[in-house]
């Protein structure tokens, strides 16, 4: 999971696409099954048949401090496209995300990248977020056990609070995952991801819940690296479309110069 799988982080996250389809309600039943719909309903957050609208995103490190405006389209789980428009400067770079391949392009040198797997690693846009990020696909609920550690009923945050372990054949790099979600609406307001060692390595916020397109999400989520707490990387979710029709040409390499 990356956002939630942000992560996709996301995807963690992060990532820019359709945000919250209306999740089922609770069921009754065992801890796995309140469990498993409180996972679903986090991980279908930034998931729907399509989406486009304009983002905010905010990056701070200790070099720099930037804040770019980027144009999104996405359909399903498997096709996004990310144009910066502003600052001038950077206007017109774009990022292709289709399954498993990322391209760039750069307008300057009028040149189309394809980001190859040695490169996964590096940060996307200068953000805390990787490339790796954008395109690893997983589900909570099956590349995870889980269990409920904690109950509304039982903490003064009034929380669902979900351990997830990664199982064994699981394609996914986080050796846990804890996601904290709200008990009055059940919607997600932190996930930690920890490495295999049990260290924590870094925490995505939820906040600034509003109605968007008739659904109730939170249109503010921030990335803070555990061993860099005064950098983040933050992303505003500024207009949103849902259920929008977009051609096929808009996820080819012919689009990103367009």
């Amino acid at each position: 999971m990356t956002l939630i799988s942000l992560p996709r982080l996301l995807r963690p996250i992060l990532f820019l696409a359709a945000l919250l389809a209306a999740g089922p309600a609770l069921p009754a039943g065992t801890d796995e099954a309140k469990a498993r719909a409180l996972l679903d309903r986090t991980d279908d957050m930034h998931r729907g048949t399509s989406s486009h609208g304009t983002v905010t995103m905010h990056v701070k490190t200790a070099r720099y401090d930037r804040t770019l405006t980027m144009e999104i389209w996405s359909r399903g789980e498997d096709a996004s496209l990310v144009v910066i428009r502003a600052p001038a400067k950077e206007a017109g770079t774009a990022t292709l995300m289709v399954d498993e391949d990322i391209w760039n392009y750069l307008p300057k040198v009028d040149r189309t990248m394809k980001v190859p797997a040695s490169m996964r690693s590096g940060a996307w846009m200068g953000s805390h977020f990787t490339n790796d990020d954008l395109v690893k696909e997983s589900r909570m609920a099956d590349d995870y056990t889980f269990a409920v550690t904690s109950e509304p009923s039982q903490n003064p945050e009034k929380h669902w609070v979900i351990e997830c372990i990664p199982r064994p054949d699981a394609a996914v790099v986080w050796g846990k995952v804890i996601v904290r979600i709200r008990g009055s609406d059940e919607l997600p307001t932190e996930v930690t991801y920890w490495d295999e060692k049990g260290v924590l390595k870094r925490t995505m916020t939820f906040e600034d819940v509003r109605d968007v397109g008739g659904r109730r999400i939170p249109v503010r989520m921030r990335l803070v690296p555990n061993d860099k707490p005064d950098e983040f990387t933050e992303v505003i979710y500024d207009r949103l479309e849902f259920d929008v029709p977009i051609p096929d040409s808009t996820f080819t390499i012919q689009a990103l110069k367009r």
